[in-house]
């Protein structure tokens, strides 16, 4: 395993732009392992919709393994608590057996929840508690949340409902500890892979136009002879949205191709715009362009990687240095007072001599 530079890699960016790939080649290198993050690939059954191609996980002749993809029958729902839940599992499976974890998708959203430790345990409206805050400016407001926590997400300051939620919420974890989650504290080294409008909107029509033609259609077809509804298929969003109102009769094949392309070069845009928010939110990003060769891409990767454990054995010399400053402050400090204990005995002994003869 490549260590010291991180302990969890980060591979993301918008829909067709290449990740799953690039983080199993990635994976395969460094002798990782590999967790989804993305919000539908959890689902058995529903692959060539949400581009499962597991294909992509076989390298050099051998599988990557992978996490967190067919764990859940179609027709469930599964949400973003349950992603960072079940991403903790397996990132800390992972670290156990000396493996690097390398975390691959485009939803911002579970990604995001996971890399800043969202506190997604219900929290109740607490009446009394709100009541006490009724009076108080922004500025008080703030104060009072700055000391429970550091700002790092300045959006809970955006409006004044904002911050009374965000104050609540830590007063209730402080109020009962033991039901503040507790994770790992995460050391990530994040990738986005950045595609040009252009490339990337003729990706995302090109791929389309393959997956009708691998089977897309039959794909939902089959789901829905298999019990799951209409209305959970228009849940899951983009393929499986239009394909089921294709097939319910509420559009002709042409509009449905046309409607669902219009709608997956509209949700890349909303994957770039939340990855941009989550920069401005505290979270660097790598970003990388997916134009360039998987060997170049994996180079830069590799050097960034190895550019963050010079930073860090850099930082950890200089703690040490530091401390051993400190130490050498100090003990010149013992020595410091040991002269001064002496000088005193040895004045005292003087002293008692002259004193001794005196009475002699």
């Amino acid at each position: 395993m490549t260590s010291g530079c991180c302990n969890l890699l980060v591979i993301t960016g918008p829909t067709a732009s290449g990740k799953t790939r690039l983080g199993a080649v990635l994976a395969h290198t460094i002798d990782g392992e590999i967790i989804s993050g993305d919000s539908r690939q959890v689902y058995r059954e529903m692959d060539i919709g949400t581009g499962k191609d597991l294909r992509d996980f076989r390298v050099e002749g051998e599988t990557v393994p992978y996490h967190l993809i067919d764990i859940r029958d179609p027709g469930e729902k599964y949400n973003v608590f349950e992603f960072q839940r079940d991403f903790f599992r397996a990132y800390k499976d992972i670290r156990a057996r000396g493996k690097m974890p390398v975390l691959v998708g485009g939803s911002g959203l579970y990604i995001e929840a996971v890399l800043r430790e969202y506190k997604l345990i219900k929290v109740p409206v607490d009446p009394a508690f709100r009541a006490t805050l009724r009076n108080k400016t922004m500025e008080e407001l703030a104060g009072m949340l700055a000391s429970y926590k550091k700002l790092h997400n300045t959006t809970d300051l955006d409006t004044r409902k904002r911050v009374v939620r965000a104050l609540e919420i830590e007063h209730y974890y402080a109020s009962h500890p033991e039901k503040e989650p507790r994770f790992p504290e995460l050391h990530p080294l994040i990738f986005g892979l950045q595609v040009d409008r252009e490339t990337r909107r003729a990706n995302i029509s090109q791929r389309l136009h393959r997956r009708l033609k691998e089977g897309m259609i039959e794909e939902v077809e089959t789901l829905l002879q298999k019990g799951v509804s209409f209305d959970t298929l228009i849940y899951y969003g983009l393929e499986y949205k239009y394909i089921a109102l294709y097939l319910k009769g509420e559009l002709s094949y042409e509009e449905m191709v046309r409607k669902l392309e219009t709608a997956i070069h509209q949700f890349a845009k909303r994957q770039m715009t939340w990855f941009r928010g989550m920069e401005k939110r505290g979270v660097p990003i790598v970003w990388i362009d997916a134009n360039l060769p998987q060997e170049q891409k994996l180079a830069i990767i590799l050097e960034k990687m190895e550019e963050r454990r010079k930073e860090l054995r850099a930082l950890s010399q200089e703690l040490r240095d530091k401390r051993q400053e400190t130490r050498d402050k100090r003990q010149e400090t013992r020595d410091k007072r040991q002269e001064t204990r002496d000088k005193r005995q040895e004045t005292k002994g003087l002293r008692d001599e002259g004193t001794k003869r005196a009475r002699e």
